[in-house]
């Protein structure tokens, strides 16, 4: 088992080098390789007639952007824009175009009047990036986006990059990689635990499949957070929002419960309330998402109040509930809430490097470090998990041990009962015989001379002497009483009394002390 376990963490080990490898490989590459469009232009609204009106529209209506810059920020009440930028007169064979942020939900992509791409989310979601070709014909022609959205955001959000079709797609496709590695490990080990705990007890169970449930909806989470698979996967992005939502409102009261199985175990009420208000909650942002859902997403401003405002405080106020009760814990000297307060602190701080980076980069990071403190506090919940089981199993087995003592003790004062029965018994018998010969060695002294009468009376000695003895072992051999009760005699008398008087009245006696 032991061999088992450390092939495991060897294997996690691994793999997360890897993602990190992978990942920094990527970035590294972006950097390095890639070149970029020196800026576009966008029109904001999209103006009656379409890709001829746009291409025919003067330069005054064209606002100018420096790639690599953000989008101005969008006007009120604005639905669509355009974006157009001017691809180089001299492009080598096999070079593509590359945008990795896109703010929109309907996506068109033009060069010249050819339309080259077409992507439409029917859902809420308006995170997009493309990647298409383009050859030494497409020299010097003007590339125009139209983009269309019923969300807030609208327009583009990173550097516009061409470079070789080979190097880019393997930014596209190795970019969000990690997130369905890490997604993969944690649906494994949420089907692998329930396997491991099914010999555990109730109790113990109980933790594990928490441990279990934790897993399943991380991993949901990462695979479904992961732009690839809306880019890839269009007609079932409805499905991946839903598992996302489903999955995060599960994921928050398991915590909880978590947290409250491991170090509160149902002692305080407040994490108890607070565990089932998140559940309540939970459940009625689920049945709103499926609302929301079946009416074609008509509620999506305030479903996002749900699920996006709402909820992040709800969040914000279970991390300060734990991080407050594990200060508590930690205080009292519990050293699995210092390893799971480490871990907390782990998520707490990658959170914290990824806001950072967030708002130095005028809003334009990806979040990133996020995902390594999750997992860092996944290992913790294990590690906490796995030193509780060994806990609970040197609790049996020291249980085991006592058990095994009372039983060897209960035994031996059984035989010692029996042995005292039967020595009192054989006692008993052998002192009868005694007597009888004192009897009439008593008889005989007194129909004797003096001389005999001496010897009589040594022999009557020794057999007094003899019953002396078994009445001590007799007496030895007595059960003791387990329990010595106080008596008071007059106080018993008092109470017969009372209960005869009547009797005796009643037969015309009386009762005298």
């Amino acid at each position: 088992m032991k061999r088992i376990s450390r092939v495991f963490w060897k294997t996690m080990l691994v793999m997360i080098i890897c993602c990190g490898f992978m990942s920094s490989n990527a970035y590294a590459e972006e950097k390095a390789d890639l070149k970029a469009i020196p800026e576009w232009s966008i029109m904001w609204d999209d103006p009656p007639g379409g890709l001829e009106v746009a291409t025919a529209t003067s330069s005054n209506h064209w606002i100018k952007v420096n790639n690599g810059k953000s989008s101005p920020e969008k006007p009120k009440e604005v639905t669509s824009a355009w974006i157009k930028f001017q691809l180089p007169s001299r492009i080598p064979k096999d070079y593509g175009i590359y945008i990795e942020g896109i703010h929109t939900q309907n996506l068109w992509v033009y060069i010249g009047d050819r339309l080259v791409r077409e992507t439409k989310f029917n859902f809420p979601y308006d995170k997009q990036r493309i990647l298409f070709p383009i050859g030494s014909e497409d020299g010097g022609k003007d590339v125009y986006l139209k983009l269309e959205t019923k969300m807030d955001r609208l327009g583009i959000h990173s550097a516009i990059k061409l470079d070789n079709s080979t190097a880019l797609m393997r930014i596209f496709l190795f970019q969000d990689l990690p997130d369905i590695i890490l997604g993969c490990v944690f649906l494994f080990m949420a089907f692998v635990i329930p396997i491991g705990s099914l010999f555990l007890r109730k109790v113990q169970l109980i933790s594990w499949v928490l441990v279990s449930v934790l897993n399943l909806t991380l991993g949901t989470i990462f695979i479904t957070y992961s732009a690839f698979m809306y880019t890839n996967f269009t007609n079932s992005g409805g499905l991946y929002i839903a598992l996302f939502d489903i999955s995060l409102a599960v994921f928050l009261p398991t915590l909880t419960y978590y947290f409250e199985r491991i170090f509160d175990d149902g002692k305080y009420k407040l994490i108890r309330w607070f565990r089932k208000f998140q559940v309540i909650y939970s459940i009625f942002s689920i049945t709103f998402m499926f609302v929301n859902h079946l009416n074609d997403y008509r509620f999506s401003k305030a479903y996002s109040v749900v699920s996006v405002n709402i909820l992040g405080i709800i969040m914000i106020s279970q991390f300060i509930l734990m991080i407050g009760f594990s200060i508590m814990f930690v205080r009292r000297g519990n050293k699995e809430a210092v390893i799971f307060s480490s871990g907390f602190f782990l998520l707490a701080f990658m959170s914290t490097l990824d806001l950072i980076y967030y708002y130095a980069s005028s809003q334009n990071y990806k979040f990133f470090f996020w995902k390594w403190g999750v997992v860092g506090f996944i290992i913790v919940t294990i590690v906490v998990l796995g030193r509780r089981f060994a806990i609970n199993q040197e609790h049996m087995i020291n249980y085991s041990k006592e058990l095994e003592f009372y039983n060897h003790q209960l035994q031996l004062s059984d035989k010692m009962e029996m042995i005292s029965s039967l020595a009192a018994s054989v006692a008993h018998e052998v002192r009868n015989p005694l007597q009888v010969t004192r009897g009439f060695l008593q008889l005989i002294a007194a129909r004797t001379d003096d001389k005999n009468k001496e010897y009589m009376g040594i022999a009557i000695e020794e057999l007094d002497r003899a019953s002396v003895i078994i009445t001590d072992f007799l007496t030895f051999a007595k059960p003791q009483l387990d329990d010595l009760v106080d008596l008071n005699v007059s106080k018993e008398i008092k109470q017969i009394e009372g209960i005869i008087v009547p009797l005796a009245t009643l037969h015309g006696g009386r009762i005298t002390r």
